[in-house]
């Protein structure tokens, strides 16, 4: 890597990769990215060690998530098992809202949960996660929150809270509402809060069957059984937002998630799982370019006791792509400067932006990497005249 100063400007350029015309070409053709069918819409490739998004077709648009809303639904129950609020053995009441309204009558993906029987939060969340139970869902809510409004307004503020600024939730199902979306990126972000915050209970998500009232009922997540190494995640269906996938699976010790919306049929459904799942091995990688704490460049100070200061990166620096497309991008350190003392060591002073074509602008934080005082009066002086006769 070779680092170089952008002449009357505060900026750093770090060149990622050079080649020859011959090489650029090849590696053109190999990131030009496989047809995909028109239906298929909002895709993202996530890297789950790193959160790096490896391929984005407009993934940031808010969109009908459907059964796939259900990972946040999912996270509060979660989240109130680990804050020792509840437990698996916690029995909650079918209300007759819960059993008219989205059980049996309802015609929608249930677990066939009698009006009036108690049931345990055990059942409930393998029913809501295995089979996409909605009066699962909701039996879960009124319980936990009192209604399934209260509930909602938990999983709004969580959505908040982690980050998700593409979600907002008008019920804990995921059924068509005004307003109900989230992103296929943020989708993938909360599946991924979701694996690595609670993994003995993602584990539930790989399970093919659940059995509940003396009926069976298959997990309809179409990578499980047919890509190896797939134990996730969520399927979603309405008439608004058609046939979508969150879906996972480790390969080689190295883990995707997939998200997509908008097949036509299940069939599609699953042959677009199948197709963007090798894609996402196949086709993609990451790659480190710097480690915490480590100096990926300086910054200039104004009367400092230093001239300059290191920047470090506050986390890994990991960027992700197509296959050869990495070779294209570049890296630049920008601030406000130069900077003027005193700066305390780890303060945000800069960001690195990494960019190119087919590429998701990221930014980074960089920190001082050691503490810059000021000049001595001498210094400051001495300055003063410069800039008097010389100007800047």
């Amino acid at each position: 890597m070779q680092i170089s100063r952008a002449f009357g400007a505060l900026t750093l350029a770090l060149v990622i990769a050079l080649a020859s015309p011959a090489d650029a070409q090849r590696r053109r053709a190999a990131a030009a990215p496989p047809p995909q069918p028109s239906a298929v819409q909002h895709v993202t490739i996530m890297d789950v060690a790193s959160g790096a998004i490896l391929q984005c077709d407009d993934c940031n648009t808010p969109i009908a998530p459907a059964s796939m809303s259900k990972l946040m639904t999912v996270l509060v129950v979660l989240e109130r098992l680990a804050a020792g609020d509840i437990t698996l053995d916690t029995q909650y009441t079918v209300s007759e809202y819960a059993w008219r309204e989205h059980g049996a009558p309802s015609g929608g993906s249930h677990m066939f949960l009698p009006i009036n029987s108690q049931v345990s939060v055990r059942d409930l969340l393998r029913g809501a996660i295995i089979v996409s139970a909605n009066d699962a869902c909701v039996v879960l809510a009124e319980g936990i929150a009192g209604s399934e409004g209260a509930f909602v307004d938990i999983m709004n503020r969580r959505a908040q809270e982690l980050g998700l600024s593409t979600a907002h939730f008008r019920n804990a199902t995921g059924l068509d509402a005004e307003n109900h979306v989230i992103s296929s990126a943020d989708l993938a972000r909360l599946a991924r809060h979701v694996m690595l915050t609670y993994p003995e209970y993602y584990r539930i998500y790989s399970e093919r069957e659940f059995s509940y009232n003396n009926r069976t009922q298959p997990n309809r997540n179409p990578l499980l059984g047919a890509f190896d190494g797939a134990d996730g995640v969520k399927t979603g269906h309405t008439d608004d937002s058609g046939y979508g996938l969150v879906g996972s699976a480790m390969v080689d010790g190295q883990r995707r998630i997939i998200v997509f919306n908008g097949t036509r049929s299940m069939a599609d459904r699953r042959s677009e799982a199948l197709r963007l799942m090798r894609s996402a091995f196949s086709d993609y990688a990451v790659r480190t370019l710097a480690t915490a704490g480590a100096q990926v460049g300086e910054a200039q100070v104004y009367l400092g006791g230093r001239r300059t200061v290191p920047l470090v990166a506050q986390g890994d620096i990991i960027i992700g792509g197509r296959r050869g497309t990495q070779s294209t991008l570049t890296a630049h350190i920008v601030y406000s400067g130069p900077l003027h003392p005193p700066i305390r060591e780890g303060d945000i002073v800069a960001r690195l932006v990494i960019e190119g074509p087919g590429y998701q602008t990221t930014e980074y934080p960089l920190a001082a990497g050691r503490r810059v005082g000021k000049a001595n009066w001498f210094s400051r002086a001495w300055e003063g005249l410069r800039l008097t006769f010389f100007g800047p």
